[in-house]
């Protein structure tokens, strides 16, 4: 319980003081610009206390051992006082000085164990209560945050850095714990252990307790000072951290190492690192270094104030101004020696508070974003009728949410229909709305115009969840996760059997290829499925889709980036997962969809062609110039 004036005391005063962890790293002028920049958000504070309003036993169980721990830590001293006066050094009626009163003494030694004992239990509790509730709180909001992000629209995503939705998630959510356990308490139990120090003195001795005010101020604003300058260092230290970090990342991943090596820059990469590095030992070492002068002048005054404090109780008692005990003076240096980093931990408190509702305000703004793409009051399931796998496209038009109010339209005017089991296929130039159509359909855009109909309903009349899970998607870009060959295709249904995955694989033809892995279906992909081919990682999605037997199939540039052997391996894989459903390929290869029942051809957001391959090409149009075109390259064979 005892404060003393200690080098590592002396360093956490001078990083903020008295309340634990600080929330910021930044200095103050930063850290307030960041503050600054946070949303403004209606009854923020109604809205984080409701937050804790579960909790609220446990709050008040908190704020009640807060304030009596900071209470009990002025006791010791008092009672110090009454061991001097009372029981080592005892005086008669008369004045004079008798021998110890071991009696009184021992009960105030007792008291005093007592008051140890107690305040390191309450001590305790409140750790465990402060860092329970900060953490079910901190846990709770995350989930919470995170399901709220799932149910956001694709478009979100695509204008919204990855990097600043996982700060929100970890960086703005983990500090939210900081609130209860550091910044609550520290600005509780930093004002009782103040008010009660300064109580304690003047009761002890009024003229000292004036001395001592004389000399606090100017070791607060030294200490801030230097308080200052570690926090920007720290923050510098930060940044060098993050680039080392960045650096890792962006060299020591799959694709770096593979661009590293193929043009033989691995010494440079090195380099860049050390250098980073050399800046991170630099900046560690100033950090350690700044203010250590000061400290040592710190360790000197806090060790200094009990002989000021003899001295000038000396001439007190010389000059007969005051009549001071022994006792009175030991505790008060004692007291005196608790003051100084509580006063350090609330002179930063304005500013901790505003950095812990800058952190709730980015949380609630992103709880506040509303989806645009929402299931209706009344919406239902698919219907399971003879029309299920029948899509169609009634007048339909469609601008992306950030396109400019006077742009082209991605897609104008659109209308189409597809017959369960039909294959359908969209050519066209790059960027004539193919794929839009693609999102449409199972409404991860909604259309600007028009209605999407899917088994003879419009998608906006039916759930979500249930409209998704009759459409399978296989895209250009597949994406496999870090696990095994198994574990990827059970993404799709996880109580899937095992012979339920060599069905589907078998259908993808792709099982003889991962029957000859060693570990087989056990097989670990690799990061986004680095250690497969191309057209293994395409065949491993198919099989995935396949496994979730969907009535409708979409397949977005499917074999676009694969060679020529890949591709056809994978379309005839394609093909087989297509017989006895709805097909909807975007096809840039017109050599793959030559086959299918229908064609569309879409030009500037317009379909201005449709038939089968055999009448497009007689017709000479848009399609027959394209097929022309490709069947010239090498790459792309003629059927």
């Amino acid at each position: 319980m005892h404060g003393g004036g200690g080098r590592g005391s002396a360093a956490r005063a001078a990083g903020g003081g008295g309340g634990g962890r600080r929330i910021g790293t930044a200095d103050e002028q930063t850290q307030r610009a960041i503050n600054a920049d946070a949303p403004k958000i209606p009854h923020l504070l109604r809205r984080i206390a409701g937050l804790f309003a579960a909790h609220k036993a446990a709050l008040i169980t908190t704020v009640a051992l807060v304030l009596v721990g900071a209470a009990l830590s002025v006791v010791p001293p008092l009672l110090t006082q009454r061991a001097f006066d009372d029981g080592l050094f005892p005086v008669d009626a008369s004045g004079e000085a008798s021998g110890p009163n071991l009696s009184a003494l021992t009960w105030i030694v007792v008291a005093m164990i007592a008051v140890f004992i107690v305040s390191a239990l309450l001590g305790v509790w409140q750790t465990w209560l402060t860092a329970t509730v900060g953490n079910q709180v901190m846990g709770a909001l995350r989930v919470r945050l995170f399901s709220h992000l799932q149910a956001m629209e694709l478009s979100f995503f695509t204008r919204t850095k990855t990097g600043v939705i996982q700060s929100r998630l970890q960086n703005d959510v983990g500090g939210v714990a900081s609130v209860l356990t550091n910044t609550v308490s520290s600005v509780l139990g930093n004002t009782v252990t103040v008010i009660s120090a300064f109580v304690a003195m003047l009761l002890l001795n009024w003229q000292l307790t004036l001395i001592a005010l004389v000399l606090l101020p100017v070791m607060v604003i030294a200490q801030r000072r230097v308080g200052q300058v570690r926090a920007r260092i720290a923050a510098k230290t930060q940044e060098s951290l993050s680039e080392m970090t960045a650096i890792t990342q962006e060299t020591l991943s799959v694709s770096g190492i593979l661009l590293a090596k193929s043009f033989t820059r691995q010494q440079s990469e090195i380099d860049r690192y050390a250098d980073e590095n050399r800046t991170q030992i630099g900046l560690q070492v100033r950090q350690q270094m700044t203010g250590q002068w000061f400290f040592a002048m710190v360790n000197i005054f806090m060790s200094a104030v009990p002989a000021i404090v003899y001295l000038l109780a000396g001439w007190l008692i010389a000059g007969g101004v005051a009549d001071i005990t022994a006792g009175t003076i030991v505790a008060f240096t004692t007291v005196q020696a608790r003051l100084l980093f509580p006063l350090m931990g609330l002179m930063r408190v304005a500013l901790d508070l505003q950095t812990s509702s800058a952190l709730f305000a980015r949380i609630f703004e992103y709880l506040d974003l509303r989806p645009s793409i929402t299931d209706a009051p009344k919406a239902k399931d698919v219907p399971q009728g003879p029309e299920l796998g029948r899509v169609e496209f009634d007048h339909v038009s469609f601008r992306y949410p950030d396109a400019d109010d006077d742009s082209r339209p991605t897609l104008d005017d659109v209308s189409f229909t597809i017959e369960p089991g039909q294959y359908a296929a969209f050519v066209g130039p790059s960027g004539a709305g193919k794929t839009t159509v693609s999102y449409l359909v199972p409404r991860l855009y909604e259309a600007s115009g028009g209605s999407v109909r899917f088994a003879g309903v419009d998608v906006r009349d039916l759930r979500q969840t249930s409209l998704v899970s009759n459409i399978g998607i296989v895209s250009q870009e597949t994406y496999l996760f870090h696990a095994t060959i198994a574990e990827n295709l059970r993404y799709a249904r996880p109580d899937a059997t095992d012979a339920e995955l060599e069905a589907a694989a078998r259908a993808a033809n792709i099982h003889e290829t991962i029957a000859s892995f060693p570990d087989g279906y056990d097989t670990v992909v690799g990061e986004r499925g680095y250690r497969l081919s191309g057209g293994e990682k395409q065949r491993i999605a198919i099989a995935r889709v396949l496994l979730k037997d969907p009535a409708v199939l979409l397949l977005d540039e499917a074999t676009s980036a694969l060679d020529t052997i890949s591709e056809r391996v994978v379309q005839a894989a394609l093909d087989d997962a297509a017989r006895g459903r709805t097909t909807i390929a975007i096809a840039h290869r017109l050599s793959t969809v030559a086959s299918a029942d229908v064609i569309f051809v879409v030009v500037s957001g317009r379909v201005v062609e449709r038939g089968t391959h055999a009448e497009l090409l007689a017709e000479g149009g848009v399609y027959a110039s394209l097929y022309r075109e490709q069947a010239d390259r090498p790459e792309v064979p003629a059927n």
